[in-house]
């Protein structure tokens, strides 16, 4: 059974280092890697297509940037990832991908490199680290892609 790595996608440099490490764990155990890019829910608004528009708007964009990242992956590691992108809370979106089945080897999450710890690396690491099924990666945001390299 193959190695699936999950990071949490989107335009913060931890998550870049959370993927560049996936990648290459990925690569040096002929695993592979699912990104996940969440699109928080937008506001209520009065008029419900202009709600519709402004969600898919914000898709179009998570899903711009996973597919970057995705050309990112294959050129570092050779790797051609799965992509899901979800509307809705990140951490309820985490917790579904965790329990759908897929074998996830690992979640991987990106810390920020100084400063208190983000919504998902503090739920996970705190609340819900006991009842993870798989385990959880966090990456230092302070690490160099060299750093990273040496690591994985």
């Amino acid at each position: 059974m193959r190695r699936i790595y999950l990071v949490v996608v989107d335009e913060s440099m931890e998550a870049e280092s959370a993927l560049l490490f996936a990648a290459r764990r990925a690569a040096r155990t002929g695993g592979g890697v699912h990104m996940l890019a969440v699109v928080p829910k937008a506001q209520f608004v009065q008029w419900g297509s202009v709600q519709a528009t402004m969600e898919e708007e914000a898709r179009a964009r998570a899903e711009a940037l996973a597919m970057s990242a995705a050309g990112t992956l294959m050129a570092e590691a050779g790797i051609q990832p799965e992509i899901t992108v979800k509307i809705g809370d990140p951490i309820a979106s985490v917790k579904e991908m965790l329990t759908s089945g897929e074998p996830i080897a690992a979640l991987v999450l990106g810390a920020m490199p100084k400063g208190p710890p983000g919504p998902l690396v503090a739920h996970f690491a705190g609340h819900d680290a006991g009842s993870l099924p798989c385990p959880l990666m966090i990456i230092p945001g302070g690490l160099s892609h060299e750093d990273i390299e040496r690591l994985s």
